[in-house]
């Protein structure tokens, strides 16, 4: 198809404004107006309608793991789809069994563990609310500042009100409790007068909620919780899990559970959620239960999916394990990680408050809620991020960037934030 601009030539690409004019008028508005039409990716660079370059440092929030355009996905991708497109899961294909092998092997599962296949986070979410459902236990607990998807079920597990409140009435029996907070999670599952908990629903790393990781020991103390009461451990790692902290999932760094496993396996936990970095940017997502018992839960008929597990989707998984293990990617993640928060940290500027986060999973926490404003002038000077919060930029970039590409953004933002500053005054304080 040719398409014609106001600026003459048939095979001229129309300019950005003429696409979002053209996004107005075709797609519904539920993200608001697109701060850019992006047209091409290579490794850690984009490229918009414009011509203009950029360093991607959100890998479309948590996903494009390998970048933009890497030849191991792409190419898996495309001999998969010239192979085998599409079958319905009432056939098995070689490629899906073999991704949930791998993955049973990479979250460290005991035997008789066994995944299922979706297509996004919020899907496998799903699919653990429902396993919890299933343990005849009524009650399920989550934590504020929370989230875990925005189809019902598991929005019902999201904290946001903002995200709730026009879709109530929600599936009953959620609860929130403070994120961090032992001693109200030990309240909230010794209080039984509605009934048991059948299952606790956490992040190690909560993303949309400011990229807040949990504390040391916290999610330890809550798996021994969790045993005492007879309830599952759900551990969302939709947007930590894939190598995005160093390791395979959050939860296996030893502050986390890591240590705690390594001296009793059965503190693992009883299901893990999957999606974002997964598929290295081609939707697949999976749920990821942990022992007999917890994989039993769901019978024949009780759950499915049209599309989950795909040949295509399985495949583009694989390659990007593969790529990841290839290339020691989980080093990586945690050398440029390092490097990104030692910046940023070192960045002596009145906007500038902490860092949080792990891996290249980080938050640059400001001292005004100005996130926006840094985030709009950062793409301005060609980088890629997004405000997670009033007062925090998110940065979850690919795990193939390198130290070359880091330090560009480091060498760029202090005069980000001059600019910013001299916009807004000066700051009235923030929370790290």
């Amino acid at each position: 198809m040719t398409v014609t601009t106001s600026r003459g030539g048939a095979l001229d690409r129309p300019r950005s404004e003429e696409w979002l004019d053209r996004h107005a008028a075709s797609v519904m508005g539920t993200y608001g107006r697109p701060a850019r039409v992006l047209v091409r990716g290579e490794g850690a660079h984009l490229w918009d309608a414009d011509g203009n370059q950029l360093l991607d440092l959100l890998a479309g929030i948590a996903t494009n793991a390998l970048g933009h355009a890497h030849p191991a996905l792409t190419g898996a991708v495309s001999a998969q789809l010239a192979t085998l497109g599409h079958v319905s899961n009432l056939a098995a294909t070689p490629v899906q069994v073999g991704l949930a092998e791998t993955l049973l092997r990479t979250c460290d599962a005991p035997e008789g563990s066994r995944v299922f296949f979706t297509n996004s986070g919020a899907e496998a979410n799903e699919a653990a609310f429902k396993m919890a459902r299933r343990t005849g236990r009524p009650r399920v607990l989550a934590a504020e500042g929370g989230f875990h998807g925005r189809t019902m079920g598991a929005l019902a597990l999201t904290a946001n009100p903002a995200y709730r409140e026009p879709f109530a009435p929600l599936p009953g029996g959620v609860e929130h409790v403070p994120f961090g907070d032992v001693e109200a999670m030990a309240a909230a599952l010794a209080d039984t007068s509605a009934g048991e908990v059948a299952a606790v629903v956490l992040e190690p790393v909560q993303g949309e909620g400011g990229v807040r990781p949990a504390p040391a020991g916290y999610l330890a103390a809550v798996r021994r919780l969790t045993r005492e009461h007879g309830a599952l451990l759900v551990l969302d790692e939709v947007q930590s899990g894939a190598g995005r902290t160093g390791t395979w999932l959050a939860h296996q760094q030893p502050h986390h559970l890591g240590d705690a496993i390594a001296a009793d396996p059965a503190m693992r936990p009883d299901v893990v959620t999957l999606a974002k970095g997964l598929g290295g940017g081609i939707p697949v997502g999976a749920a990821v239960a942990y022992g007999p018992a917890v994989a039993g839960l769901l019978g024949v008929g009780q759950h499915g999916t049209t599309f989950g597990g795909n040949p295509v989707a399985a495949a583009a998984a694989l390659a990007t394990i593969h790529v990841i293990e290839r290339d020691g990617l989980l080093d990586r993640a945690r050398h440029v990680g390092a490097l990104l928060r030692d910046g940023m940290v070192a960045v002596d500027h009145p906007l500038v408050l902490g860092v949080r986060g792990e891996g290249l999973l980080l938050a640059l926490v400001l001292s005004a809620p100005v996130a926006r404003d840094v985030t709009a002038e950062l793409l301005g000077a060609g980088f890629v991020v997004n405000a997670v919060a009033p007062d925090a930029v998110r940065l979850a970039p690919p795990l193939v960037l390198t130290d070359a590409q880091a330090t560009t953004f480091l060498d760029a933002l202090p005069g980000v934030l001059d600019r910013v500053l001299q916009r807004s005054g000066p700051p009235t304080g923030g929370t790290a």
